[in-house]
């Protein structure tokens, strides 16, 4: 039995989150459009340019449109129904204009409001002309941050190909190897970590810079490899980031920022609790880490993780969030600099729980 398979249960207690938390609302049916939530919602994962559409009615009824060639796979619904998403063996052109018109015949139209994730809308879906949708993306966005014992099982599962990449890296990072050699490589430890091909692969792979995709260039002695890794594991995401010095011999500077940045984790161990801004966590993280300059700190401290690489919450100036119990983080302070070739990013997961944080990602942090 595949211990990873789709919890129907889990799905069913979102789908009455889901309902309970738009109760308030004047509302004949809930449309989902955005394949991450339609994942979250029912279990299905379905790969781009695939159209997937899901409708709930407040009765808790669930219908869900797929292309023709997965409706073997297991999901949470009522009315499971295809969508001719290939002709022939080839991927249509008009995937959301197709998965539109078998999703308006599957459901009961509505006649007055419906709910819907607006920004993903599609404009193949037309009701009578007085029906008007509410957009709930901000509903939505909220309800995935907490982090089920169905998903943290995908997220652990997720982090083991990255903890297995990082042993690898560390083996293998020399002077002279190029950074596409080290991203064939790690690609292929995540493969036979996962058992499986991987559904996500990045973010950073570049040597002596601050990230980016890797180059066909050899990596240099002194240069500093910020690897911030991740994979997808049926749709699940990992992210998290070391930092390795080519040579494995850092300069005294290279070091004394790695102290720097690493000393960021127990003050965030010791601050994170339900109801804390994060916002006030980042201005303090930045003043901080402004102490060091000329090495800069002048990105995010860092974002929730899950279905996207990047949810809330947002531990950034833009936002205003607040921690909450079952946010899963990613937590990555950073200094960088010409003089330290190129910076020092270390990044630690944590599940945010009723106290506090639980450390996730226990593994090496040194250069």
């Amino acid at each position: 039995m595949d211990p990873y398979s789709v919890d129907i249960a889990a799905c069913r207690s979102r789908q009455a989150r889901l309902l309970e938390s738009i109760a308030h609302l004047d509302v004949e049916l809930v449309i989902l459009s955005r394949r991450e939530s339609i994942q979250w919602l029912t279990g299905a994962f379905v790969r781009p340019p695939f159209a997937p559409l899901a409708a709930i009615t407040k009765a808790g009824h669930l219908t869900l449109v797929l292309p023709e060639r997965q409706l073997d796979q297991p999901a949470a619904v009522d009315n499971l129904v295809g969508y001719e998403a290939k002709l022939h063996s080839t991927t249509r052109d008009d995937q959301e204009a197709t998965s539109a018109e078998v999703f308006v015949k599957a459901i009961a139209r509505p006649k007055h409001q419906f709910a819907c994730e607006l920004a993903t809308f599609s404009s193949f879906i037309t009701f009578a002309n007085n029906c008007r949708g509410i957009d709930i993306d901000p509903n939505i966005f909220e309800l995935r941050r907490r982090k089920d014992p169905d998903e943290l099982k995908m997220l652990r599962r997720a982090n083991e190909a990255n903890r297995a990449m990082y042993d690898r890296a560390r083996q293998i990072i020399a002077p002279g190897l190029r950074e596409l050699d080290v991203y064939a490589e790690l690609h292929k430890v995540a493969v036979n970590t996962l058992g499986e091909p991987l559904t996500y692969f990045g973010q950073d792979f570049r040597c002596g810079a601050r990230g980016g995709l890797p180059r066909d260039r050899p990596i240099e002695e002194r240069e500093l490899f910020i690897l911030d890794l991740g994979v997808g594991f049926r749709g699940y995401h990992s992210d998290n980031a070391r930092t390795i010095a080519v040579d494995h011999e850092p300069t005294d500077e290279q070091q004394r920022a790695w102290k720097a940045v690493a000393s960021i984790f127990p003050i965030i161990e010791s601050r994170v609790r339900p109801g804390q801004s994060c916002r006030q966590l980042f201005v303090d993280i930045q003043q901080e880490l402004d102490e060091y300059l000329p090495w800069k700190f002048n990105h995010h401290l860092g974002h929730g993780v899950g279905l996207a690489p990047q949810e809330g919450p947002h531990l950034n100036p833009r936002w205003d969030d607040t921690f909450a119990v079952g946010d899963f983080l990613a937590v990555e302070p950073g200094l960088y600099h010409d003089s330290l070739r190129q910076g020092i990013r270390l990044e630690q997961n944590y599940l945010v729980t009723e106290t506090g944080v639980e450390l996730w990602t226990d593994w090496p942090l040194g250069l």
